[in-house]
């Protein structure tokens, strides 16, 4: 179902991607070859994946789901109860709106280097709040339990970097080495590739 969803993304989102990630890239290396700072493959594979994903979530909240009604929800949990627990629409609406938001909260907290959970909370609630007015005036509907869930999504990604963090404050010294955690994201980079092209699967992701 994940699987079925990025690849639906990506195929209405794929030229964005190309010409963006190749601008980003040109940048990058001639950004390297003037010496600015030393080559990091890990951070520049983490900011690919940020600019795609933020390149994914306007793709996605954008979409020509157009709500001719343009109606506006204004009261908390009222769509959220509104599906039953393991139906379609629930995992769509509901777990799609938290997932949708975790690694935004990731990276949000990777890049902003924050610490409270009040500052990831104020940040995601402000950049939902902006998707739904946005979405409003393109003909979709305002919901302010999609700003209760992806708030909820960015808050999971907050305690996910937190968690990882800790973690790899424990492990060994090689571990942590800028050489070690290439070749992890090189590995974690092709999992997925090779998950996107059918040739693994991770159950039923």
């Amino acid at each position: 179902m994940v699987r079925d969803a990025i690849l639906g993304l990506l195929k209405d989102s794929w030229p964005t991607l190309v010409i963006f990630l190749t601008i980003i890239v040109i940048f990058r290396i001639f950004y390297y070859f003037n010496g600015s700072r030393k080559f990091i493959l890990h951070e520049e594979i983490l900011l690919i994946l940020f600019i795609t994903y933020v390149l994914l979530l306007f793709s996605l909240v954008t979409s020509s789901e157009v709500d001719l009604s343009s109606r506006v929800n204004l009261i908390p949990f009222k769509e959220i109860l509104r599906y039953k627990v393991g139906s379609y629409e629930f995992y769509r609406q509901v777990i799609g709106n938290i997932v949708m938001f975790i690694p935004f909260g990731f990276f949000a907290t990777y890049y902003t280097k924050i610490k409270k959970i009040s500052s990831i909370t104020v940040i995601t609630l402000l950049v939902s709040l902006t998707i739904e007015i946005v979405q409003k005036h393109i003909g979709r509907c305002f919901d302010i339990d999609d700003i209760i869930l992806n708030v909820f999504g960015g808050i999971l990604g907050f305690f996910i970097y937190v968690g990882f963090n800790a973690i790899s404050k424990k492990l060994p010294s090689f571990m942590r080495s800028d050489g070690f955690l290439s070749f992890l994201s090189v590995l974690i980079l092709l999992a997925f590739v090779l998950y996107l092209v059918g040739i693994i699967r991770f159950g039923w992701f």
